[in-house]
């Protein structure tokens, strides 16, 4: 059985995380990310479509990601985020942030 692997692209101002997020995955995948994010400029959306397990790491991830944006001054915004994850944010009353549109 091969296990799908965790991914973060970046194309035309959206930024894709794809694949299972989870405790083993998570460290890669947010440097991946924050090297992205680095290179990028003005606005990115990043869209949680392609998540295919929800974990409270992603949502750390994400957090990390967005002060990452705030910090170089970049707009980051969430579309599509999986209703498991929107619960795990709901726990810390982040489901507005995790929730933001473009």
């Amino acid at each position: 059985m091969s296990a799908e692997a965790p991914a973060v692209q970046l194309q035309d101002g959206v930024l894709m995380v794809s694949g299972p997020v989870d405790t083993r995955s998570v460290i890669q995948l947010r440097a991946e990310g924050e090297q992205l994010i680095s290179a990028a400029s003005g606005s990115l959306v990043v869209d949680l479509s392609g998540l295919s397990t929800t974990h409270s790491v992603a949502l750390s991830m994400l957090l990390c990601w967005s002060r990452l944006a705030e910090k170089q001054g970049l707009s980051l915004s969430f579309r599509n985020a999986p209703a498991r994850l929107v619960s795990l944010a709901a726990l810390s009353n982040l489901e507005d942030w995790l929730q933001s549109r473009p």
